[in-house]
């Protein structure tokens, strides 16, 4: 559990982390976040607003096996409930490490994470093909009919 508090801090240190309910929540709903977390002891009312969160967001929830004091030691803070994974390969590392420590419960989510991965790299090949092939740049402009 450690190696995944450790990579959850990594990611908050890169950026790519949102702590708290209310900045998990921004994530969401802005379709940013990749991976929802949880900590294991979080209230009902907080794992009811981390399922509507990532419900809205269309993202992956994921109850980690630690304390909120735990994830929170992690964070630098107090106590955290609830944080949201903003980058797709910080968010498939973490899930790998769950999956290691349970296969059965995290194997699923990190399949997923998997295949978002492969359809993302996918869209980046694409879009570096066209743009190869219009001899590099950015796009041309669209131009409107006038009505």
């Amino acid at each position: 559990m450690d190696n995944t508090l450790s990579m959850i801090g990594l990611a908050l240190r890169a950026g790519r982390l949102e702590v708290g309910d209310e900045a998990a929540g921004d994530a969401c709903r802005y379709k940013r976040c990749r991976l929802l977390l949880v900590a294991a002891d979080a209230g009902e009312g907080a794992q009811r607003r981390a399922m509507h969160f990532a419900e809205e967001g269309q993202c992956l929830l994921a109850e980690i096996p630690c304390s909120k004091e735990e994830l929170g030691a992690a964070l630098g803070r107090k106590s955290c409930a609830m944080a949201a994974l903003t980058d797709l390969g910080l968010a498939q590392a973490v899930a790998g490490r769950l999956a290691q420590g349970d296969p059965e419960r995290y194997g699923e989510m990190t399949e997923r994470l998997r295949v978002k991965a492969e359809r993302a790299a996918q869209r980046r090949e694409k879009t570096a093909r066209e743009r190869q092939q219009r001899g590099g740049g950015k796009r041309p402009p669209v131009k409107y009919r006038k009505k």
